[in-house]
């Protein structure tokens, strides 16, 4: 089945998925037509086979490292983002097929698509969470920063190229310390070792993060904030 789906996969991207047929795929292969629906049945299977691979086999990667318990939540995410990275960078075009594909999927494959993208946005958040919970992260918009990181990884299988004099683990480490440079304190601030200046310093940095959805007047002044 894997080298079908290989086979179909780069059929795909050269000729779009309503351009190619079961033929182009059996002809591919080097197999009758009847000889491949020993294998699988419809195209639409293959569309299937691509959310296991791609989207769901994305949410399991991000769901394993966020329950480890051995990790910090930088190292949370440096594990995810370098995991997220290198599966992009070694198969794109399973990426970028199914992307360019979303909007046709089958109702039952497209449903499967967007329940394992939900499973991976909220996994990042929860990462995010916890690191500004533990005060590894600054405090900022949870959900727009997982989208940032996850569009980061994502991007990977438009502009890389497996086989490029660039191999994929440094691509993978440097991105993910990209990731984390953009959650973490700036190193010249980064909170002291002494529990005061931490805390006092986490304390700035909420009130900031509150001002930008309250306003000044309203951290400063909470009495004068009333429930609509």
């Amino acid at each position: 089945m894997s080298e079908i789906l290989e086979h179909a996969t780069r059929l795909f991207a050269e000729r779009g998925y309503d351009g190619t047929t079961l033929q182009d795929i059996a002809d591919a292969i080097g197999i009758t037509r009847p000889g491949l629906y020993h294998y699988i049945s419809s195209k639409e299977q293959l569309l299937a086979a691509l959310v296991r691979d791609v989207s769901e086999n994305t949410a399991h990667i991000v769901r394993e490292v966020r329950l480890r318990t051995d990790l910090s939540s930088v190292e949370k995410l440096r594990t995810v983002v370098r995991g997220l990275v290198l599966q992009r960078a070694r198969a794109p075009e399973h990426f970028r097929v199914l992307d360019r594909t979303e909007a046709a999927l089958p109702e039952e494959i497209a449903a499967q698509h967007l329940k394992a993208r939900r499973e991976v946005l909220a996994e990042m958040r929860t990462i995010i969470e916890e690191g500004i919970s533990r005060g590894e992260f600054r405090p900022r918009d949870e959900r727009l920063a997982a989208l940032s990181v996850i569009g980061m990884c994502n991007w990977v299988a438009w502009w890389f190229h497996p086989g490029s004099s660039h191999p994929a683990e440094p691509v993978a480490d440097e991105l993910a310390q990209n990731a984390i440079d953009m959650l973490s304190y700036p190193r010249s601030t980064v909170p002291l070792t002494t529990a005061p200046h931490r805390a006092l310093q986490m304390v700035r940095e909420n009130l900031d993060y509150l001002e930008r959805f309250l306003g000044p007047e309203s951290v400063h002044n909470p009495g004068s904030t009333r429930p609509s």
